[in-house]
């Protein structure tokens, strides 16, 4: 190992015949690494190429929230000055109404579209794809229904599922996971949200904008609880002044489907009536049945596949990426594990996977980015750091779009200088912290954000703004506000 570069290069075990089990974001990335190497690549899928990602999950959520969205620009209209032909202000938001049919068809569309363009791809570059469900036979052996394939080298991309609760079970009619959203042929009068985590606030938050009576059920104190403190803070008060109803401290135990409605009971012994109900409450791994004990392959006590840093299992010559390996749950990070994998299994160098440097989005409205070290982390860890925060409210290209909600949060290493982590709030924020994440990633310091040109009027320009504020940073654990 090169301890200088961070590099492992595995020059013991050159693999010639890969196999892929699960074809989402970990495998098909991983299967075009393995081809591009001179592998023989076999990617086996049961249900279709892209895996939940593109088929249930990320590219079908995002397209609702992206029409969701849409709506909070077409209720800017009036400020902006766009009025109806007659002069009235009707651009307001209760002037549009939402086809969810319409909209549900546009999802399947991209989605069949993504797929296919995923096939495409593996085609192009000679990857086998085969249908069917499969299982490891051993290290070195995988079976389908109707054939068998040795391999040099597995790669586990085996997913997760939604959640369920014994007393709360999906119907696909009213009560639904998320998977089952893109059947409603009409909009939820009243959606009841359990959950709110990630997956809940985003499609709460989505719903509610579509004109939805939602209401969001947090076990905890606050949505979004493992977000800053702040931005979460952002999150509830604009749901708030939406007219959504947040309920805070409770569980639901039990939901069921009344015949025109649904029943949520709550652990404290509340009932909600409603439309519909979606449970949010997390994923387990599709780990069972795929033969993985039996092989050699140690999972942990919750189902997951343990992994090291470079993708490896506890079998030789067996790989994981993804959810079913319980690391991070973004298709950016199974992605990046599944690359990791076949560069380890095929002999090239490869950087062991930093979960310090991953940058993730919450994609309510306003999103939340977010990457590097959190300042409750920087506490934990007793590193010396200062804050800058600032108002995207004071950005003059927000106020020509009528954007007045959000925030830049930068954390600098008051000694070195090096941006250590940042939080952004606001419209299109995943799109923003790309910058300040090529800076973690780099080791950058707030000095080389500062001193790098951004244009004049951008949304960008009050990240360069909070890291000129950081220069000559001298007093540990202050706030620049």
């Amino acid at each position: 190992m090169d301890s200088a570069r961070g590099r492992v290069r595995n020059n013991r075990y050159m693999a010639s015949r890969v196999v892929i089990i699960g074809g989402g974001p970990g495998g098909y990335e991983a299967a075009l690494v393995a081809a591009k190497q001179g592998a023989h690549v076999t990617l086996i899928e049961r249900q279709g190429l892209g895996g939940n990602a593109v088929l249930t999950d990320v590219v079908p959520s995002k397209t609702v929230i992206a029409t969701a969205e849409w709506r909070t620009i077409a209720d800017r209209a009036p400020s902006l000055g766009i009025r109806d032909v007659d002069g009235s202000d009707t651009a307001e938001f209760a002037e549009h109404q939402v086809d969810i049919k319409a909209v549900n068809a546009r999802v399947k569309k991209l989605v069949l579209k993504q797929s296919f363009d995923i096939a495409t791809n593996m085609a192009k570059n000679d990857v086998e794809v085969v249908e069917g469900a499969a299982k490891l036979v051993s290290p070195t052996r995988v079976e389908t229904e109707t054939d068998s394939f040795d391999a040099d080298a597995i790669l586990l991309a085996l997913g997760a599922r939604p959640r369920t609760l014994a007393t709360c079970e999906p119907d696909g009619e009213r009560v639904l996971t998320w998977t089952q959203l893109y059947g409603l042929k009409e909009l939820p009068e009243h959606l009841i949200v359990v959950g709110s985590g990630v997956t809940g606030a985003e499609f709460a938050s989505a719903y509610l904008l579509l004109g939805c009576k939602v209401t969001l059920i947090s076990s905890g104190d606050r949505v979004l609880s493992n977000q800053d403190p702040e931005a979460s803070q952002l999150i509830t008060e604009v749901f708030s002044r939406r007219g959504m109803h947040v309920v805070g401290g409770a569980r639901a135990s039990a939901a069921i489907n009344t015949g025109d409605g649904v029943r949520v009971t709550l652990s404290d012994g509340r009932v909600i009536d409603g439309s519909h109900c979606l449970m949010a409450v997390g994923s387990i791994p599709n780990t069972s049945d795929a033969g993985l004990e039996d092989a050699g392959v140690a999972l942990d006590r919750n189902g997951y596949v343990e992994v090291d840093r470079v993708s490896r299992t506890s079998a030789r010559g067996v790989y994981a990426a993804g959810d079913c390996t319980g690391v991070f749950p973004l298709a950016s990070v199974a992605a990046t594990q599944g690359r990791i994998a076949m560069a380890h299994a095929l002999g090239d160098a490869v950087a062991p996977l930093d979960l310090g440097t991953v940058a993730s989005n919450v994609f309510t409205t306003p999103e939340i980015a977010s990457v590097g070290a959190s300042e409750a982390q920087l506490k934990e860890r007793g590193i010396f750091y200062q804050v800058s925060r600032m108002d995207l409210a004071r950005n003059p290209r927000a106020k020509m779009l009528g954007i007045d909600e959000g925030f830049v949060k930068l954390f600098g290493h008051t000694v070195t200088g090096q941006v250590l982590g940042a939080v952004i709030v606001g419209s299109r924020a995943g799109e923003h912290i790309f910058p300040l994440s090529l800076a973690v990633s780099q080791h950058l310091t707030v000095d080389h954000i500062a001193e790098a040109f951004t244009v004049y009027p951008s949304l960008s320009g009050t990240i360069a703004e909070a890291a000129r504020r950081l220069h000559n940073m001298t007093d540990p654990n202050s706030q620049q506000l």
